[in-house]
């Protein structure tokens, strides 16, 4: 599997490079946001991980235009900051993982393969719920013949009510299943995120599909 590392420490990329390489990665590394978006959005890479204080171009600022050119690639993000707002920043913008310097080489390698597993078990789905049609692999959401254009993490959080119809999913599991994190209760990220897909998938239509139980979290029904 091929990796980009976007990383402006020398000693950091030589020792990432190192470990990643010896577990099978093939990494190619650059140390300039603008430079590393650019060859984020020409070649494929299986995952992305990307420090926040780049030179150039910053990692909020890289994450935010790699995903607006609805690049579905993987992030896992690198910083030094812990502020529960600046994780909440990085996953709502699109990160697919969070790492807080510093940090084990062990805990980046965990979470860089359960971001591929994640992935790799969802990428291929399609599923239906009532007039609603969620492919992740093409990215594609349809409500009747209506078009609905989400984000990435929009789209994970919506599939993963899909499939799971009928059933009440506390924030907890939505936060653990699709940011992989441990749900802070300070944390607003899940409610967020439906509050934005109820705009889209729900608002514009009679039927409502998306409910709250109160205490418990959200179901599709």
């Amino acid at each position: 599997m091929k990796l980009l590392l976007v990383e402006d420490d020398p000693k950091v990329v030589a020792y990432l490079t190192r470990g990643l390489s010896e577990e099978g990665f093939v990494v190619e590394s650059c140390s300039d946001g603008e430079v590393a978006l650019d060859i984020a959005t020409s070649d494929d890479h299986d995952l992305i991980i990307l420090d926040v204080l780049l030179p150039m171009m910053n990692g909020w600022t890289f994450l935010k235009r790699f995903r607006q050119q609805d690049q579905q690639t993987p992030i896992v993000m690198l910083t030094a900051r812990d502020a529960v707002d600046d994780r909440v920043r990085g996953l709502t913008f699109g990160a697919d993982d969070y790492l807080v310097k510093p940090f084990a080489f062990a805990e980046l390698l965990a979470r860089v393969l359960a971001v591929l597993r994640r992935r790799s078990s969802s990428g291929s789905e399609q599923n239906r719920f009532d007039d609603l049609f969620v492919d992740t692999r093409r990215h594609k959401v349809v409500r009747g013949n209506t078009p609905i254009d989400l984000s990435a993490r929009e789209i994970m959080v919506l599939d993963l009510l899909v499939r799971h119809q009928g059933q009440v999913l506390s924030r907890t599991y939505i936060a653990e299943q699709v940011w992989d994190m441990n749900f802070d209760g300070d944390s607003n990220i899940v409610d967020v995120n439906i509050r934005r897909l109820r705009s889209k998938i729900d608002d514009p239509f009679f039927r409502k599909l998306i409910h709250t139980v109160r205490g418990r979290g959200y179901v599709m029904r």
